[in-house]
């Protein structure tokens, strides 16, 4: 069984660089073969690139949100939270609101 080698990681400046490097070459293929990386990978940099260089490459494979998005996130996550509160107060207010028999 062959093992398998970890997953390379590659630097924000170096996808740039490849990127600037792929607009002035003749050919991605012969670019990526001299760099050792796929051509797929260059296609799949220059798109994200293009779609929204701000926010390209931010690192772990994970897009970043930004400031404001974030900021919703949590305010979501935080209305969700205290509706729950509201519902179990409510809740327990009935219960123990009620007369006994």
């Amino acid at each position: 069984m062959a093992s398998s080698s970890p997953r390379r990681r590659f630097t924000r400046e170096f996808k740039l660089d490849v990127i600037a490097q792929s607009q002035t070459c003749a050919s991605i293929v012969g670019l990526a073969r001299d760099l050792g990386i796929r051509p797929e990978l260059i296609y799949r940099w220059r798109t994200e690139f293009t779609q929204d260089p701000a926010r390209s490459f931010s690192g772990n494979g994970i897009p970043q949100e930004s400031a404001t998005e974030a900021e919703l996130t949590r305010l979501q996550r935080d209305n969700a939270r205290l509706r729950q509160e509201r519902d179990i107060r409510t809740k327990a207010l009935g219960i123990c609101s009620t007369p006994p028999m």
